[in-house]
């Protein structure tokens, strides 16, 4: 096979039509930049009228954290759509990693697959529940054009005005909310409610939003068309407005039901 530009080498997982339950539609856009591997992941799952979208970065590029970080997308989805709720979903994931025995090694954990996530929930009659552990991040464009992000950043910019590429929390970890609080002033997972009358959910990687952000462009500009097209639109400028090096970049959007007042 002829070697191709990896900046523009796509992964791509679409979803741009109603599934047969007549949820709302929703689309993913991958991209592998300049690194050897694809190592984000996303995921969706269906349980009865509830929806579950999940965004994955994984730490490092290979083989292993490709494929772990795939599973666990895969994993953090199907919890979160049968519990109705993002944070049980991924609290249940994270704990089952937490307490892997090979994980108790303070030194071998360091080399075991770990990933970023941000997981979102719809379900009908309740509000969006989001949750997330690491830097991927998570955004809803109302219904009037505003665009508001709903997750906070953990990293090292967030608690002492260092580096963003240092995570503070991360799936693969296994301190306690408590014990993460302690050293970074956040819990391990953090979790936000939001009831919107419809509107649209970006979730995206650190790869596809921080290009963006950083060259002063409104993701908002991003979010028109399909859900498909508006991934696809996203991830493919964030790379375009990279620098030297292009991250993996993912986007998933997803089309929210009406239905719901706002609530702050």
């Amino acid at each position: 096979m002829d070697q191709i530009n990896t900046k523009h080498v796509t992964a791509s997982s679409v979803d741009s039509q109603e599934d047969a339950s007549g949820l709302q539609a929703h689309g993913t856009y991958q991209l592998i930049g300049d690194r050897s591997h694809q190592c984000d992941a996303t995921a969706s799952h269906s349980h009865g009228d509830t929806r579950a979208y999940v965004v994955c970065d994984g730490i490092g590029s290979s083989d292993e954290v490709r494929d772990w970080t795939r599973a666990a997308a895969d994993q953090i989805a199907r919890a979160a759509a049968r519990h109705a709720d993002a944070e049980a979903g991924l609290r249940e994931v994270y704990d089952l990693y937490a307490h892997q025995p090979e994980r108790q090694d303070v030194y071998a954990r360091d080399y075991m697959p770990a990933a970023c996530v941000v997981v979102a929930v719809t379900a009908p009659g309740k509000p969006l529940t989001v949750a997330w552990c690491g830097d991927s991040r998570a955004y809803v464009l109302t219904s009037d054009g505003a665009l508001l992000r709903l997750t906070e950043d953990h990293n090292r910019r967030r608690v002492s005005q260092g580096s963003r590429n240092l995570v503070t929390s991360w799936l693969g970890a296994t301190e306690s909310d408590q014990e993460r609080m302690d050293e970074s002033g956040h819990p391990a997972i953090e979790s936000v409610t939001q009831s919107l009358g419809g509107g649209r959910l970006l979730l995206a990687s650190d790869g596809a939003y921080e290009p963006l952000e950083d060259s002063g462009r409104n993701l908002a500009d991003y979010l028109t068309g399909s859900p498909e097209q508006a991934a696809r639109d996203v991830a493919d400028s964030a790379i375009a407005h990279t620098g030297a090096y292009a991250d993996n970049a993912t986007a998933l959007v997803a089309d929210l039901p009406t239905g719901s007042a706002v609530q702050a």
